[in-house]
């Protein structure tokens, strides 16, 4: 019988994107959405975003990181990556979580888009005005 491989699960959300993260022990590849992070990420400042956790626990290259994410663009999504990352590694040992608590990837932020009200033309954009 094979033996199961550890896997560590972490779910990440930002805006209204949502990433559903697996840490397996490997050479540090990250494959988002069944694709490579440099195919997947256009801009370095985003693949930047997703390694930090990694980088702040110095798990580089001691996890494979697979990633499923939805919703949002490309940066909700690479902060609802980081926030999975953060928490799977947590999972995979409890001493990384003062480090990534203090760098705050383990809290998630609360910044939503705003509402549209009646009567405005946006959330606070209002009617242009005229004297006459």
């Amino acid at each position: 019988m094979a033996k199961a491989v550890e896997r560590y699960y972490g779910t990440g959300r930002r805006k209204k994107a949502i990433a559903r993260v697996y840490l397996m022990p490997g050479k540090g590849n990250i494959t988002i959405n069944k694709r490579p992070i440099d195919e997947y990420l256009g801009m370095e400042t985003l693949k930047t975003i997703v390694r930090q956790p990694l980088v702040a626990t110095d798990n580089v290259n001691k996890f494979d990181v697979l990633v499923n994410v939805k919703g949002g663009g490309f940066t909700g999504q690479a902060g609802a990556i980081r926030h999975g990352i953060a928490r799977a590694l947590v999972k995979a040992d409890a001493e990384y979580r003062p480090t990534l608590k203090a760098a705050g990837y383990l809290t998630r932020d609360p910044r939503m888009k705003e509402r549209k009200k009646y009567g405005l033309k946006g959330a606070r954009r209002a009617p242009q005005f005229s004297k006459r």
